[in-house]
């Protein structure tokens, strides 16, 4: 699963990588090596960021449908009850 940015997430990104490396390395990251480094990232690391994502996602549903008959229940009868208020 390849995750891909857009060209205006990848310019943001871009930017972001080229500031942390200017600030926090006191180092110039050229455009292309950002460009180079945001490369790997997505083929190294973010799969890792993606399955998290999607087992933190199948927890919740299992969750939500273990528990469907209270989540979405809806009392019947109850026009009389509802109209007097």
């Amino acid at each position: 699963m390849d995750i891909e940015f857009d060209q205006q997430e990848t310019a943001q990104i871009v930017a972001s990588l080229r500031r942390y490396f200017r600030e926090e390395l006191d180092q110039d990251l050229g455009e292309m090596r950002a460009k180079l480094l945001l490369g790997y990232f997505q083929q190294e690391i973010a799969p890792f960021a993606y399955n998290q994502g999607v087992k933190d996602a199948e927890a919740f549903f299992r969750g939500k449908a273990e528990d469907l008959t209270a989540t979405c229940f809806e009392e019947g009868l109850t026009y009389w009850t509802k109209k007097r208020k």
